[in-house]
Formats: structure tokens, C-alpha cells, sequence
């Protein structure tokens, strides 16, 4: 089984629109990495090139050192499973499922034939319709289908909860722990859906404005993260020197978020207040405008 997919100093330009800046990732086999980021930060650009569907302006995408664009070997072992999009009128949209899914099949090598059809009859999926008539929840399951069944040991999944109720959003975060137990497969998960998925990340990937501004474990992120607030001149005392972000000011008081160095703490007294951050409010906090 593949170990690391990595990409190096990766830019991706539309003519002189520079989407991505000298990216740098590393993924490794066997978790399930969340990549969250606001509209337009370069997420689906990003898995696009690291699944050799896109071609990289500069810098390289390598598997096991092996390059991925255009090598048959790396690609065999990718797959990324991009988010239908109901507007489009023709190509693989005017599909009947079963027909989409054949495809699927055909072009993946290591596709999972009874994984499909179990996971049709679990997501009670008409095969018989055509993708575009699908509704948005049906075409997410589409998505989840194709991207477990592809088997591919580095999967990439682009928005897969999208429509979904909370039922189903929760059945399908079971399906992919208890494939990635059994398979040891790496998962990378693009979604804006942040809070309920946050559990199910095992490390966090945020990209804003085209860059990588944060890759690490989940849990030791959030042991880092905190919101103080208090009287203004307290909290900027007991914030001097650490990485900051958001400064909300309320006349005389102020909230800021906070994230921890090794060695560093913050503890709650009269004048501040010091609250633990779920990843939602953290990366609100990272990427939202100033408040």
C-alpha cells in the first residue's frame, strides 16, 4: 500500500489569476484529513491537481516520490470524487445512475461491484433516474458511492454531506470510519458542514486565500485553541505575545481568539474569561473578515 502523497511549492494559475501560492502537503496513508476553507480558497483546485485531473502551473505532485500526473501506476491508486452539479444539462449529468456507476466501475481498478449495490440499496438510491434529476441529497450519495466503492487508497471527497439530512450525514461518517478500520485507506474530506464532522477528522487541513495555513492533529489543535474576553486592557495583557486572531472590541471590552504555543497558558480570573473553541469557531476566527 502507498504511504504519502505530497505535493511541493505547488502554483496553480488561470492566465495571470494566481489561484494557489507555492502549496506544500503532505498526506499520509490511514487517516481522514478534513480540508476546510471558505468559497473560493482553492480546495477543489487543490485535490483537482493532487488526483492529476488538473494540471500544475509549477511545482510537482508525487506519490511515494513516483509523479502523479499522467503516470497510470500513482493515478490507479487516487481517486477523487467531485461534487455533481445539478445546472449541467449534458455530459456524465444525462446519465441514468446505474449507467454512471458502470462507468465508475470501469475506470477504477479496484472497484468494489458489491460495495456499490449495498450502498445503493443503504442509501435507497433510484438507479434508474438520471443524474440530473436527481435530487442535491441523491447526488451527494452518488459522490459517497463512487468515492468508497472506487477502493482507491488515497480518496478525496468534495463536499459529500451536501444535501444530506442528519440521519444520513451520520450514517455516512459510520460507513467511512468503519472503512478506513477495515482498509487502512486515506481519506481527504472538503466540506463546510465543519462542527459535526470535526470528530471524525483525525487531522485538519485549512487553506485560505490559496494557501495552507494550518495542517495538524484536530484534537491537538483545539487543546490549543481558546476565546478570551474581558475589559480590553486585561485581555491585551494576557494575550501579549501570543498568535492572535479576531479582536472583537464592545466598548471597553474585548474578545480575541488564541492559539497556544507549547509552554504557554492562560488561566480565568475576575477580569478575563478563558473558553475552550469548537473547529468551527476556530477557523471563523482564522479566516473570517476582522470583526
Amino acid at each position: 500500500m502507498s504511504n504519502i502523497l505530497s505535493c511541493e511549492n505547488i502554483i496553480k494559475a488561470y492566465g495571470k489569476n494566481e489561484v494557489l501560492h507555492g502549496v506544500n502537503l503532505e498526506l499520509e496513508k490511514g487517516k481522514i484529513y478534513g480540508l476546510i476553507g471558505r468559497n473560493g480558497a482553492g480546495k477543489t483546485t487543490l485535490l483537482s491537481m493532487l488526483s492529476g485531473q488538473n494540471p500544475i502551473t509549477s511545482g510537482t505532485v508525487t506519490l511515494d516520490g513516483a509523479p502523479v500526473w499522467e503516470n497510470t501506476e500513482s493515478l490507479e491508486k487516487i481517486c477523487f470524487s467531485r461534487e455533481l452539479n445539478p445546472m449541467n444539462a449534458n455530459g456524465a449529468n444525462t446519465m441514468k445512475v446505474k449507467e454512471y456507476l458502470r462507468a465508475a466501475s470501469i475506470y477504477m481498478p479496484n472497484w468494489d461491484k458489491e460495495m456499490a449495490e449495498r450502498l445503493v440499496k443503504e442509501f435507497e438510491l433510484d438507479v434508474n433516474k438520471r443524474i440530473n434529476k436527481l435530487s442535491k441529497g441523491m447526488m451527494s450519495m452518488v459522490t459517497i458511492i463512487v468515492a468508497l466503492a472506487s477502493k482507491a487508497e488515497f480518496t478525496f471527497l468534495d463536499e459529500p454531506v451536501a444535501g444530506l439530512d442528519v440521519v444520513a450525514r451520520e450514517n455516512f461518517y459510520s460507513i467511512l470510519l468503519d472503512e478506513l478500520a477495515e482498509s487502512g485507506r486515506t481519506f481527504v474530506i472538503s466540506t463546510h458542514i465543519i462542527e459535526e464532522a470535526a470528530d471524525v477528522f483525525e487531522e485538519v487541513i485549512i487553506i485560505d486565500k490559496g494557501k495552507i495555513v494550518l495542517k495538524e492533529n484536530t484534537q491537538d489543535l483545539l487543546d490549543r485553541a481558546r476565546h478570551i474576553s474581558g475589559m480590553a486592557e486585561e485581555v491585551d495583557k494576557a494575550v501579549a505575545g501570543m498568535t492572535t486572531y479576531r479582536p472583537e472590541k464592545l466598548g471597553r471590552s474585548k474578545g480575541i481568539t488564541v492559539l497556544l504555543k507549547e509552554g504557554e497558558s492562560i488561566q480565568a480570573n475576575a477580569e478575563i474569561s478563558v473558553q475552550p473553541m469548537s473547529l468551527q469557531q476556530l477557523f471563523v476566527a482564522m479566516c473570517g473578515k476582522e470583526a
